[in-house]
């Protein structure tokens, strides 16, 4: 399973890459206003320090719009997905930048249903946000399993990321399904290194060892 950073951060891009945790890189507008930067400069910015996929989001939400925004973002880096919203006017657009050999990340999933629609329209990914459907109380990762089921089912081509990841069960169980790609902010890739066990055998160890030289 490939890991995305979630996040336009270059600093932790870059912590994360030099650990050998980064296939690919998940941004938002939120997340780019956070840097003070212009959109196109950060999104260039990380696309030179990753060798993986960059998800770049639109900011319209009419499908004309979205496509001239898609094409404008895909100039930037050969790296580029578009990112767009599951909406009606998303899909035409996925569709229209899929006809240019554009790769798109279908957004703001959570229905089974949606992400089959994303699929026949021709999308690059498709992002289920579980941890906004445990929010409500449902089963986020249930989500996951029948989508994957579904593309499955019909030989879809349509990669599945896992997205709003929100601690290590999350990355475990999307493995366990089986997902393509689960992102996630570097707070919780650094957790996904972390036991208690390690730390306590790491201290024995090391009280072991200084005995040892003395």
């Amino acid at each position: 399973m490939k890991f995305y950073i979630d996040t336009a951060d270059i600093g932790e891009i870059r912590e994360a890459n030099r650990r050998g945790w980064v296939d690919g890189v998940t941004t938002n507008p939120s997340l780019v206003a956070k840097t003070g930067k212009p959109h196109h400069e950060v999104i260039k910015e990380i696309c030179r320090e990753v060798s993986g996929l960059v998800s770049a989001e639109v900011l319209s939400t009419e499908s004309e719009a979205m496509f001239q925004e898609g094409l404008e973002l895909a100039k930037l880096a050969d790296n580029v997905v578009v990112k767009i919203p599951m909406i009606e006017e998303g899909l035409i657009t996925v569709k229209k930048l899929t006809a240019e050999h554009i790769k798109t990340n279908v957004t703001l999933v959570f229905s089974p249903i949606q992400a089959l629609m994303a699929a026949k329209a021709g999308a690059t990914i498709v992002s289920p946000f579980v941890g906004r459907i445990d929010d409500t109380g449902a089963n986020g990762m249930s989500l996951v399993s029948q989508i994957i089921q579904i593309y499955d089912n019909y030989d879809l081509t349509t990669q599945v990321l896992v997205a709003s990841v929100r601690h290590p069960i999350h990355v475990l169980e999307s493995a366990l399904l089986g997902a393509h790609i689960a992102t996630m902010p570097y707070s919780v890739m650094k957790g996904l290194t972390r036991h208690p066990l390690t730390d306590k055998g790491l201290a024995q160890f090391l009280k072991d060892a200084q005995k040892m030289s003395q």
